[in-house]
Formats: structure tokens, sequence, C-alpha cells
């Protein structure tokens, strides 16, 4: 790897282009390196891991708003859609768009936390959209999606979005757009233009996940796809960008990040070295805000330590700075607390999914959040006894450079009415690559067959599996084979029309 430093330079200083970091971006991008064969294995388990969690989302409020949207744009040689027919074909931009939000609604997918905070696997809806309008095959959508892996998870380590409550959508712009250019095997300046397009339109604030969250939160990510294949269509007609979009004078890091006294330090790989960022990534047991996994198997473990739950006076949870500021009461939001909250709001609140998952002993992604369980007067009065409070050790580990000792974990303390105390701390989340009992290919497997059943049928299911899991083999414009269809009777629509 090369440790790329980025700086912010005067409007007098013209900074080559080839030292610029979008610059650098492009042409790892460009750079058609052989794949690494875990890469690979690991991308095909996220492929299955998204398509768990957006069959089971298809009928949610803000995935039939999208899907409703996205099905005015037909194309006939298109993109398929999540839950429609693959004889349909949609504009690859729209269909990135639903497909993207259908992954995202649940907050159900994969994560990679660092500097900054990211779900790598929304880059997977728009390079798959990408791919099958542009009749690629497995093994191309396959160097697309290591390649945005790569590139994002890199920034992530590297660049601070939430320091300054901007979203981290901010890197997945370019992310998407690095990934599709390797995926078309595009050049290096084509590429070098769509990324600092994609960074310049899909800046925006962290009020999206602050407060009362919406269903934005589901969106924003989907935006942030469908800009960034709209930003590799421009430069590919010849169409430029603002730049240097990181360093220069008015640019994202001097106006928006660090400021003119910046210094970021970027990893990238050399060239021709093989691209392995996504087997640091690690995907989600519970639908819940990755930084409550640990959390969850905690509470697990205290229900069996805890006969009688009414006799618990306070419970304190002492972890790092992003969990308790993000998700505990160091948020200071009041929503955190409220039982009629929405479901994106509970989801990041560790007060209640600590008090639900201790009560229940398990977690489930829509029981969890249904108003009568948030309304339960013995959740309320354990919510209600819970603080959060960072620990610079917490902290610290949460920040280790060596994934095998970074951590997302806590340390819990119940106090119990006569005074005893019991406590649980765990430094990572039992599914996690490095925990108790790491997620493989059959746990994915087992997910999908969990969220699914009921959804597809089992023939579907079945055929979808074989399909993905021999992804390197698909030929080149038969990616419609990776789509999942149900029958169109059970997709609900919005009874609300819109502009389209």
């Amino acid at each position: 790897m090369i440790l790329h430093k980025v700086r912010v330079y005067p409007s007098k200083i013209k900074l080559n282009k080839k030292k610029q970091l979008a610059w650098k971006i492009a042409e790892v991008a460009s750079d058609n390196v052989k794949l690494n064969k875990l890469s690979i294995e690991m991308a095909i388990n996220r492929i299955i891991d998204n398509a768990s969690v957006a069959i089971a989302s298809l009928n949610r409020k803000p995935v039939i708003a999208s899907r409703d949207m996205a099905l005015k744009h037909p194309r006939k040689n298109g993109a398929n859609i999540f839950g429609v027919n693959r004889k349909k074909k949609f504009d690859c931009e729209w269909a990135a768009w639903t497909n993207g939000t259908a992954v995202r609604e649940l907050d159900f997918h994969d994560t990679f936390l660092a500097a900054d905070y990211s779900h790598p696997g929304d880059n997977i809806p728009p390079l798959l959209a990408v791919a099958q309008q542009k009749k690629r095959s497995g093994i191309d959508l396959l160097r697309g999606i290591i390649t945005a892996y790569e590139i994002q998870v890199n920034l992530v380590k590297g660049i601070c979005l939430h320091k300054h409550k901007i979203d981290h959508i901010a890197h997945l712009g370019p992310s998407v757009a690095a990934g599709i250019g390797s995926m078309l095997k595009l050049n290096t300046e084509t590429i070098y233009q769509a990324i600092q397009q994609s960074l310049h339109t899909t800046i925006s604030t962290r009020q999206s996940r602050k407060g009362e969250i919406s269903s934005w939160k589901a969106f924003a990510p989907a935006h942030a796809g469908k800009l960034a294949i709209e930003a590799i269509d421009r430069a590919m007609r010849g169409e430029g960008a603002p730049s240097p979009i990181y360093e220069g004078e008015d640019s994202v890091v001097a106006r928006i990040l660090d400021g003119k006294k910046a210094l970021y330090k970027i990893p990238l790989p050399k060239k021709k070295e093989e691209k392995k960022a996504i087997l640091e990534t690690y995907t989600k047991e519970y639908s819940a805000e990755y930084q409550a996994q640990a959390l969850i198997d905690i509470a697990k473990k205290l229900k069996n330590k805890i006969k009688d739950l009414n006799k618990i006076k306070k419970i304190d949870i002492h972890t790092s700075h992003h969990t308790h500021y993000v998700i505990g009461t160091g948020a200071n939001d009041p929503q955190k607390m409220d039982p009629n909250a929405s479901r994106e709001t509970l989801d990041h609140s560790i007060m209640y999914i600590f008090a639900v998952a201790l009560e229940d002993g398990k977690w489930h992604h829509i029981k969890s959040y249904n108003k009568s369980r948030s309304n339960k007067k013995s959740t309320i009065k354990l919510w209600n006894s819970i603080q959060t409070y960072e620990d610079k050790k917490w902290t610290k580990k949460y920040h280790d450079p060596n994934p095998k000792n970074k951590s997302f974990g806590a340390k819990v303390v119940v106090t119990m009415n006569n005074g005893k105390k019991i406590s649980e701390q765990l430094d990572k989340a039992d599914a996690h690559p490095y925990g108790a009992r790491p997620f493989k290919r059959e746990n994915y497997i087992n997910k999908f067959n969990t969220l699914t059943s009921g959804i597809i049928s089992k023939r579907e299911g079945i055929r979808f599996l074989k399909e993905v899991q021999n992804l390197r083999k698909i030929r080149k414009g038969h990616l419609s084979k990776v789509n999942l269809e149900i029958n169109k009777n059970q997709l609900k629509k919005n009874k609300k029309n819109g502009i389209f």
C-alpha cells in the first residue's frame, strides 16, 4: 500500500492532476490487476447478503415509493429491479435507485468503521444495474465490486466526515464511480473526472441520521449511487469536473472538512497490487446499527445471568466515542428515548436496542421494532435506566489500525436494587470476522433463506443461490440471472402519485 498525503493548495499553485487524490483513485480503478480469490468469494457473500435484506424490505414504504418511481422508466435493454420479472428492464440509474433503497432500508447489510462510517454493500446495486444494462460478465461485475470496496474502505480509513457532520455517502459517490470505471474498463482520465463529479454532487449533512431520522436514511446511498452513474455517463461523453475536488482552494477539504491547513493520509494499493479491502469489512447478524451488534450479544449473555429484570436499578454502558455520541446518550437526541420514534431512529438508539435484547434474549428485524414492542411498559422502564459513557480505552480499540485488534464493543455494568453489580463485556460481535463465530458462506445462505422465506419461492431461492455462487462463469449479457422475482401480486404499490 502507498500512503497518499492530501492537503489544500491555493489556486495560484496549479497542482498536477497526477498528484491529486482523485487521479490516484482513478489509477487504482483502471489498474486491471488479477482478482484476489478470497476477495471474489467475499464479494459473492455480499451479493447474497444484499439480496437477503432487499427482498425482506420489498413492501416497506420507502422501497414501494422508490420502486414506483423506477417502474416509470422502462428501457428495452436496461437493468432489473428486485422482485420484478427479469424480462422487464429499466434505466440503470433508476434500477440502482430502488434496489439501493431496498438494500439499505432494514440497515441489515455490511459495514466498515474507521475514521468514518460506511456500508460498502451500498456500492453493489449501482454496479449491478450498470453491468446489466451494459451487458457485462460476472467477472466484470466482481472486478467493479472489489474496486469499489477498495476505494470506500480506504477513504473511510483516511478522512473523517462525521467530525464535520457530513454524511458518509460522500465517500460512496467516488467509490461507486471508481467501481463502475473499473468494471467498464474505462481509462484513468474518464474515471478521474467522474470521481470528482461524484464527490461534488454527493455532499450532504448528517441531519439525515440525527434527531427524527426519516426514510431518507434508506434513500441517501441509493441517491449517491444514482448520481455516480450519471457522473460516469457525463465523463464518458468527454465532460469534466470541478478540479482539484479534494485539494483545491475552494474544494471539499478546504471549505467543508478540515480546512486549508488539513492533512489527510489515504492508503491505496500500489500498481498491480491485489485489492483486498473487502476482506476487512463485516456484515450484520442483527438488523441494527453495527455498533449495537456486540451489545446485543452482551444483552443475550446478561439475560442468562439476571433472573429478575424488574429488580434492575440502572445499566451503565462504557464504550467508544463513536458509539456514545452517535447511538448513545451522548447524542443528546430525545427521540432516541421516544417509544413512538421511527424505526430508523430506534435503530440508532443503543438504549432501546439493549433494553429489548435484554428482555427478549434475541433480535428480530421486524418484531423488535414494532410500536407494540417499543411501547411495552417494562421495556420503557429498562430503556430509561440506561446511560452510556465514553471510555478512552474503548475509543482507542475502536481506532486500532490492526483489523484483528479493532473493537466495536463495550463493557456493561448492571446495578441491581440491592446494590449488586453484574457485568459483561465483549470486544467484537460474535459474527465479526474475528469474533466467536465468524460469518461464513453457510451463514450468509441461512440469512438469505430466513429473510426471504414466504416471499420468494423455494425454487427461485435455490436458482439464485446457484447462479450467484457461479458468478465468475456468467457470460456477458446474462447478469439478469442474479435478480430475484416474486409474484407480481405480492408487490404493493404506493397509493399516492408523484411527477413521474
